[in-house]
């Protein structure tokens, strides 16, 4: 049977959803050898506005490119969180408490990251979204970190790759202490 993941990124314009969710899918993709694609959805408006960007992976093609139950969301807004009831029966909900101060209650696992004030740390409040990739490796061993590292430097913006290496790093570090 083929083995198929959905991850939703939702947050708001200007948090790098879209860029993460294109980092997953090329790690995924490129550097796995797994059949991935990656969608987004969002507002007119550059900063503030809705944003959500799906990732399918799977070891045979993909024929429906949207996640329909994701296994992961990760949110990065209340508004995100709220709208996590289509979370897979076990999945993973990752949230930043800066920006979500009410977690509804899902059937799965539910990880508060704080990944703005671990990216203020880093340097640079912009590399929350690697900081989240980072926490999303550390929970969801779908992707190695060896592949992500690959894919931040292929995609990071121009003269950025080390400080979104360290946030991607950071991330990890900051889930592994609070999944402890």
């Amino acid at each position: 049977m083929a083995q198929r993941i959905e991850v939703r990124f939702e947050g708001l314009g200007g948090q790098g959803i879209v860029l993460a969710s294109v980092v997953l899918a090329e790690a995924l993709g490129v550097y796995q050898g797994l059949e991935a694609v990656q969608t987004s959805t969002y507002d007119p408006e550059t900063r503030g506005a809705s944003v959500r960007a799906d990732v399918v992976s799977a070891s045979e093609p993909v024929n429906y490119p949207g996640a329909l139950r994701p296994d992961v969301i990760v949110a990065m807004s209340q508004k995100a969180a709220d709208n996590s009831a289509q979370l897979a029966r076990g999945g993973v909900l990752i949230v930043d408490p800066l920006f979500v101060e009410r977690v509804p209650a899902v059937d799965g696992r539910v990880y508060r990251v704080p990944v703005t004030e671990v990216a203020d740390r880093v340097g640079r409040r912009q590399t929350a979204n690697m900081v989240m990739l980072g926490a999303l490796a550390r929970f969801v061993p779908l992707v190695s970190m060896a592949s992500l590292e690959k894919a931040v430097a292929a995609r990071a913006p121009r003269g950025t790759a080390e400080l979104n290496l360290a946030a991607l790093h950071a991330g990890y570090d900051a889930a592994t202490s609070v999944a402890a």
